[in-house]
């Protein structure tokens, strides 16, 4: 039987020092496993870095044991859903300027799972379309976005 993805992050993050309460949330797309520890900051890492690799790693195992599992967003002390709808704000805002003004308009680089955010944010709206761009020497990628071309 493969193991779930709470029992997954629990024994990383007991491996790793980190005493936790993990608790699951059914979500949309997939789980949401929201992480309770008092050492927050050095979990979430800078920008959110060790808080993505935790997911990264989590979702890894959970595919390689069954490649049906559900998509797993691992969160420490609502820093995801924070920065989730600060995101999403700043793509409305973009996507203003675009239908104010006609221009393209530049996000700055994001990782995929922020890029997704934005895309799923702006995805039905009919005057803007959303782009990808690579960055060099980097896996991050600019987003842009410009008025659609109806």
């Amino acid at each position: 039987m493969p193991t779930q993805p709470k029992e997954i992050v629990e024994k990383i993050l007991t491996s790793l020092g980190f005493p936790t309460t993990v608790e699951v949330h059914d979500l949309e797309e997939g789980i949401l496993l929201d992480v309770k520890t008092e050492d927050a900051g050095r979990l979430i890492g800078r920008q959110g870095q060790t808080l993505a690799d935790l997911q990264y790693l989590t979702n890894r195992i959970l595919f390689q044991q069954d490649q049906s599992s559900p998509k797993v967003t691992v969160d420490v002390g609502s820093y995801r859903l924070q920065a989730r709808d600060a995101l999403v704000k700043k793509a409305k805002d973009a996507a203003d300027k675009v239908r104010r003004w006609g221009d393209a308009v530049e996000l700055e680089p994001l990782g995929s799972f922020d890029r997704r955010i934005v895309h799923q944010a702006l995805k039905d709206d009919p005057e803007v379309e959303t782009q990808s761009v690579e960055v060099d020497g980097t896996d991050k990628k600019v987003l842009i976005l410009r008025p659609k071309n109806h």
